[in-house]
């Protein structure tokens, strides 16, 4: 009988590779952080002695979520300005804020407050883009949680650095000191055509090749977007990064609303992934993703919330929801984006997409134990014929009750273990007090 670290005894576990597949009574078995065995429950129990036993008889067993969009820290400014459009948005509100508010001390704050939400959401992984990625990351690493981190360019001075130079430079020495870090990962994060030039874009299109890394950008978010682009340089985003050489496997394009069948089309054959945020978009009135045409075309699709002051959530149990229900709506197809299709987005999708696909997003042996737990036998959640379907359509992220991370358990019986919530929102109050008495509050 093998010793191992932890055992896990589940009704059901959802491996989400292979696809559309759900094992009843069966266990994980965990050992240095991996997964080293998948298998019913009554060989586990002759094959395995563990120093931790959890059995979950009313639990699914998924693989943990990966947000393959956020702004962490933005949680400070949740519900700061709502129901505004896009660049109204940004340019009379957010940015000002930034400028004013953002430092170490607000990255820290905001990025403890979004990973206390994601990890009672479920999610072991989000991929980053904002200030102080250096901060974000060690912020990441003493919660245990994995990230990808942003490296952040943009063409205007910010509290983090002053032109895009200093940002390339500075972003370069966080991908340095956290290269081989076994939760952390870097990406470069230029904001989006419409605020970092070309030479900027042909530079950061070279290193990413250099280093091997993700390039993470937003990318015709609306059609306002387009259409200035077009007037400015006579190509729509799409083209312009496609002559720039940024259109290649290694792209992570956020949004992606406003899209012909000639932009599927190029995208498609870059290899380049997506991330879809649809109840952004839906807030914000920027459009919908056609996500049908776009998995129809081979295009790998990611799931991301966005950041919370434009969300006003992380919540990745909604963005499945959403995401199936609106696919349905716009193609007018009943069977467009089925349920285990939007759990395997949210799952290994994202992680693929991130460069991390043979580490994490599935349960299978050698992975990662990154391991969401949710109860199933709630009033809300019962009764549960097809548990892939009922994760979707009927569960919530209240239903989460644990998580484990690299065979570390961050979230026990709801419980937080690596983040103080009471420390949290005592200085997430701070901050609010802080960011109410200024003039930059909509009214």
């Amino acid at each position: 009988m093998r010793q191992i670290d932890t055992l896990l005894h589940a009704k059901w576990i959802i491996p989400v590779q292979p696809d559309q597949v759900t094992l009843e009574n069966h266990s994980l078995a965990v050992h240095n952080g991996r997964i080293v065995d998948l298998l019913p429950r009554q060989e586990s129990t002759a094959q395995y002695q563990a120093d931790t036993v959890v059995t979950l008889d009313s639990h699914a067993l998924i693989p943990g979520l990966i947000n393959a969009h956020t702004h962490a820290a933005m949680t400070l400014l949740r519900g700061l300005a709502d129901d505004i459009p896009l660049m109204a948005w940004l340019e009379g509100h957010i940015w000002p804020a930034e400028s004013r508010w953002v430092n170490e001390e607000f990255v820290q704050c905001g990025t403890q407050l979004a990973m206390a939400e994601m990890l009672r959401g479920g999610v072991t992984c989000f991929n980053d883009m904002y200030y102080f990625p250096d901060v974000v990351a060690r912020t990441a690493i003493a919660a245990g949680m994995r990230a990808c981190v942003g490296l952040i360019v943009v063409d205007f001075p910010t509290n983090w650095a002053n032109d895009p130079e200093e940002y390339i430079s500075k972003g370069l020495a966080v991908h340095d000191q956290y290269r081989g870090d076994p939760l952390v990962r870097t990406a470069f994060a230029p904001h989006a055509p419409y605020t970092v030039s070309d030479q900027p874009l042909k530079r950061i299109g070279i290193l990413a090749d250099e280093l091997e890394v993700p390039i993470h950008i937003h990318l015709h978010e609306t059609a306002d977007e387009v259409e200035q682009a077009v007037t400015q340089t006579g190509m729509r985003p799409l083209e312009r990064l496609n002559k720039l050489g940024l259109l290649s496997p290694a792209l992570l394009a956020v949004h992606m609303t406003q899209l012909t069948s000639k932009d599927i089309e190029i995208f498609g054959a870059s290899g380049a992934h997506l991330v879809h945020c649809p109840e952004s978009n839906m807030k914000l009135a920027s459009g919908f993703c056609p996500v049908q045409k776009l998995e129809q075309a081979g295009i790998l699709v990611a799931l991301g919330t966005d950041g919370a002051a434009s969300n006003n959530d992380l919540d990745l149990f909604g963005e499945m929801r959403t995401a199936a229900l609106l696919a349905k709506a716009i193609s007018n197809d009943a069977s467009a984006v089925p349920a285990h299709r939007v759990l395997r987005m949210a799952t290994l999708h994202g992680a693929i997409a991130l460069g991390i696909g043979e580490e994490t997003g599935s349960l299978e042996p050698g992975k990662w134990a990154d391991i969401t737990a949710v109860r199933m036998d709630d009033v809300e959640t019962q009764p549960v014929y097809h548990p892939i379907s009922q994760l979707v359509y009927a569960t919530g992220r209240e239903h989460v009750t644990d998580v484990w991370i690299a065979g570390r358990q961050l979230l026990k019986e709801r419980q937080l273990t690596t983040l103080d919530v009471q420390d949290i929102l005592h200085k997430t109050r701070d901050w609010q007090a802080r960011i109410a008495d200024s003039d930059l509050i909509q009214h």
